[in-house]
């Protein structure tokens, strides 16, 4: 059972260390009270706020970096995982519900980016869309798609699928107690993921933008274009060297594209002061 509905009382956002540490949502934030933008960050399935920690470090100041910790993982290890879609997003809603003192986007890669773009619909209902959204790693939702159900494997055909990805470092696969640990929280990731059933809704009015790794076998660029179609914003795809997990050693080029998106995309809309720039 999820206790992640926050109160407005409990939802402080992240004006200093204290607030930001007092909710277990916002893992390695560094509060930047100056900030123009504010950039939250989702993982992949079976992934962590640890993702995303050192990104602030390449990221100029005018941006806040806040990389979201989904239970099940770091200081959250102790609670359930989601396996729902629909009750995450509502969480994730209720989380940030604070947080609008300032345009703010949203990043997700893989799992993470059906759950932004879900996010981002359900933040839309309430007049409170993204500035941003910054998609990467995983085919528009509307994309036909038929794969099979692997949450559910025995853990020898599950284990094959998860070296077939190519995500876990293969040190983890073979720690028995490491593995222990990460077997639950994949197979929640996989379940939320594989039973996520897009239904479709009017179209987003934000900017897009879509990352992809050119040796992907996972994810086409046809799928990743076809994102086009759910914004009527401004669209642009950008592919990098590297297979599903080129998140991590293309990091420091995603980030580079997310500021220069951001400078490009909106000169009118929001002037960032020269001393940020």
């Amino acid at each position: 059972m999820h206790s992640e509905l926050l109160s407005a009382s409990d939802n402080t956002c992240l004006n200093s260390h204290a607030q930001s540490t007092r909710n277990p949502w916002f893992a390695y934030v560094r509060p930047r009270p100056k900030a123009r933008f504010r950039l939250f960050c989702l993982p992949y399935a079976g992934g962590s706020a640890l993702i995303y920690r050192n990104w602030a470090e390449y990221l100029p100041p005018w941006i806040e970096l806040v990389p979201l910790q989904l239970p099940g993982r770091g200081t959250r290890a102790y609670e359930p995982p989601f396996v729902s879609m629909d009750l995450l997003v509502d969480s994730l809603k209720a989380t940030i519900a604070s947080c609008f003192d300032k345009p703010f986007m949203l990043f997700g890669h893989s799992m993470g980016a059906a759950i932004s773009f879900e996010l981002a619909h359900r933040l839309r209902s309430e007049q409170r869309e993204p500035f941003h959204l910054f998609l990467s790693g995983r085919a528009a939702p509307q994309v036909s798609r038929h794969d099979s159900f692997t949450f559910n494997l025995p853990e020898p055909e599950f284990l094959d699928e998860i070296r077939r990805l190519n995500g876990t470092p293969s040190e983890v696969l073979a720690h028995k107690e490491l593995l222990a640990f990460i077997l639950p929280i994949l197979r929640a990731d996989f379940e939320l993921i594989q039973k996520y059933a897009y239904v479709p809704k009017s179209m987003l009015t934000c900017p897009i933008t879509v990352f992809g790794g050119l040796s992907d076998d996972n994810v086409s660029g046809e799928d990743l274009w076809a994102w086009r179609h759910l914004s009527s914003g401004s669209f642009r795809m950008l592919m990098f060297p590297g297979d599903h997990f080129f998140l991590h050693d293309k990091k420091h080029l995603i980030i580079k594209s997310i500021v220069e998106q951001l400078k490009a995309s909106h000169p009118d809309e929001v002037s960032i002061p020269s001393d940020y720039l």
